[in-house]
C-alpha cells in the first residue's frame, strides 16, 4: 500500500533551494507518524516504506529483495574486518551482484536523490541523511525517546506480543545502528551528524512536528 499523504499544491523553498528533510529514528520513537504530519501539514511529499517500491521500478528488481535488505547492513564480514570502510557509493551495476544489499542500496540512493531533485520531501531513515549530505536545503532530524515510552508506543500498535516488544525493539535498534554504521562509516546516533535532535518521550510527536517547524521558520522558510 502506498502510504505518502495527499499533498498541498505548494512547495516550501528558500532563496530557490528546495527543502528536503530526512529523520533518522530510534524504533517505536515515532518517526513515522512525526515525518508524515509534518509533509501533510507543509504540503511536501513523504517517503518511507514505499520509497521500496520505487527502488524496484527504477531498478527492475522485485520488491521483495529491497525489504529483504531494507535498513539492514550488507556484508557483515566487511563490516567486522574493516570498520573504517564504506561499500562504494557510486553508480548501481546490473551486473553479477545486481541484487546484492549493497547494490540494492546504490539503487535507492540513487532514488533518494533523484526524489531531492524533484521536489520539496520528507524522506524517513535509508542513510537519506548521508546520501544527500552537502545539498543545499537539507535539514537532518534524529528522533529518540527511552525506552519505556517507545515500548508503550509498540505495544500500542500491537507490533508483537507484548512479552516481545522490548527484544524487537533493541533487535531493530541494532539492525538500523549496523546499516548505517556499514554504509556511512558513521554513528547512527552522533549528534554531528543531525541539525536536530528530539525526544519525542519529552515532546510527544506533535511537539516534535512543531519543533521542526519552528526550526523551519528560524532558519528562513515561510511556512
Amino acid at each position: 500500500v502506498d502510504t505518502a499523504r495527499p499533498r498541498k499544491e505548494r512547495d516550501v523553498m528558500k532563496d530557490g533551494k528546495r527543502l528536503v528533510i530526512t529523520i533518522g529514528r530510534q524504533f517505536g520513537s515515532g518517526g513515522r507518524e512525526v515525518g508524515s504530519r509534518l509533509a501533510e501539514e507543509l504540503g511536501l511529499g513523504f517517503y518511507d516504506k514505499n520509497i521500496l517500491r520505487m527502488n524496484s521500478d527504477e531498478s527492475g528488481i522485485k520488491e521483495s529483495y529491497y525489504h529483504l535488505a531494507d535498513e539492514r547492513p550488507g556484508s557483515k564480514l566487511l563490516y567486522k574486518i574493516v570498520k573504517g570502510v564504506t561499500p562504494e557509493l557510486g553508480a548501481p551495476s546490473f551486473g553479477s551482484d545486481l541484487i546484492s544489499a549493497d547494490n540494492l542500496f546504490r539503487f535507492q540512493s540513487e532514488v533518494i536523490r533523484q526524489l531531492a531533485d524533484g521536489e520539496d520531501c520528507v524522506i524517513i531513515g535509508r542513510c537519506a541523511d548521508y546520501v544527500l549530505e552537502g545539498r543545499d536545503g537539507l535539514v537532518r532530524v534524529f528522533l529518540f525517546a527511552d525506552m519505556d515510552y517507545r515500548v508503550k508506543r509498540i505495544t500500542d500498535l500491537g507490533y508483537y506480543e507484548e512479552k516481545d516488544v522490548k527484544k524487537n525493539i533493541k533487535r531493530i535498534d541494532r539492525e538500523r545502528r549496523d546499516y548505517h554504521r556499514y554504509y556511512t562509516g558513521r554513528d547512527w546516533e552522533n549528534v554531528e551528524n543531525y541539525d536536530l535532535m528530539l525526544n519525542t518521550a519529552s515532546l510527544g510527536t506533535e511537539g516534535a512536528v512543531k519543533a521542526i517547524r519552528e526550526y523551519l521558520r528560524i532558519k528562513g522558510y515561510e511556512l
